[in-house]
């Protein structure tokens, strides 16, 4: 039953294993030489200048659920993906609505000017 996931499970495994191995050389063989410039607060490429219970802009919370849901949406894309082959006309139509559903969403938001930062 989930002999067509065993690919996406060895694929992430492996990304697991390179991603660790990657951070965990690059921890070895780099010489830390840790400053206050470094070690220092950064935020959105200025310094911190003020108490931190400010309030954030609107635009902060905005681009973040935008992004939340068109990321959590592409998750149904993998068993789509898997199953391509074996699919009938009616199951590849229903994923092309979908797709549409998503572009006419992202259309939206980019007309609306959800997704330009001023």
């Amino acid at each position: 039953m989930f002999v067509e996931y065993i690919l996406i499970f060895k694929y992430l495994f492996l990304c697991i294993i390179i991603s660790f191995g990657l951070f965990l050389l690059s921890y070895l063989i780099v010489i830390q030489y840790p400053n206050p410039e470094k070690i220092s607060v950064y935020e959105c490429g200025f310094s911190p200048f003020s108490d931190s219970r400010n309030k954030f802009e609107v635009r902060f919370y905005i681009v973040a659920i935008l992004f939340m849901i068109f990321d959590s949406e592409i998750v149904f894309l993998f068993p789509w993906v898997i199953v391509l082959n074996n699919l009938t006309f009616l199951g590849y139509f229903i994923m092309i609505i979908f797709l549409l559903i998503l572009l006419i969403g992202f259309i939206y938001e980019w007309f609306k000017g959800a997704l330009d930062w001023q």
